[in-house]
């Protein structure tokens, strides 16, 4: 069981806190608004109303007992920023820290984040994919050049069993996953695909272009 800190229950960090607590890890809630902290309370092991720039609450939280820090604060980027920096010199042992753009992101990454997350550009870079071809279903991100993506079987699939398509050598693609009549398994070599198949692809963008045709 993880003990998590999360700075900032706006709606972001609330659906973090919930989330997290549904998969058993303890969390701790921390936000300046009052109101915020009363509604996540029901939903979390416990939660303060504090000042997160303020070194001496701060160290009354006891940051380094804490697996993972996630400052979620969304309506100030000073704060976080503060906020981020201070965690990382109490000892904090990982900082995950929100930005709303590019220039937030590599601020936090120079004043103490470990990581940090763009939901807007994920959630941006999700629907640009998803709904320019009608193939594309839904898509992940992985890294800058690797994605999965959940495709429609094309009609020349039809029949067709994995070790004949032969993705990985002609177009360096890999089936991890397949649904058939809503049921998802692992494809295996001998797996035959229908034209309403759906399957999970890995690979990039531009060898996902050449093998769909999207």
């Amino acid at each position: 069981m993880k003990a998590i800190l999360i700075i900032g229950v706006g709606t972001f960090g609330a659906q973090i806190a919930k989330r997290m607590t549904e998969l058993r890890c303890e969390v701790m809630a921390v936000d300046s608004n009052e109101e915020r902290i009363n509604e996540i309370l029901p939903y979390v092991t416990n939660a303060r109303i504090g000042d997160s720039t303020n070194e001496e609450f701060m160290r009354s939280l006891g940051v380094r007992n804490y697996d993972v820090c996630i400052v979620s604060i969304g309506d100030n980027f000073q704060n976080s920023l503060e906020t981020t920096a201070l965690l990382s010199e109490l000892g904090a042992q990982k900082v995950i820290s929100r930005a709303s753009n590019d220039v937030q992101m590599k601020f936090l990454l120079r004043n103490g984040a470990d990581e940090v997350v763009y939901p807007e550009m994920q959630m941006a870079m999700r629907i640009a994919t998803k709904y320019a071809s009608d193939s594309i279903l839904d898509f992940i991100q992985l890294d800058s050049s690797y994605s999965i993506y959940e495709m429609k079987v094309p009609r020349e699939w039809d029949g067709k069993n994995l070790m004949q398509l032969d993705l990985r050598k002609k177009f360096k693609l890999n089936i991890i996953a397949y649904r058939h009549k809503g049921q998802v398994d692992v494809p295996m070599p001998d797996t035959v695909f229908s034209s309403d198949d759906v399957v999970f692809v890995v690979g990039s963008s531009r060898d996902i272009q050449k093998c769909f045709r999207v």
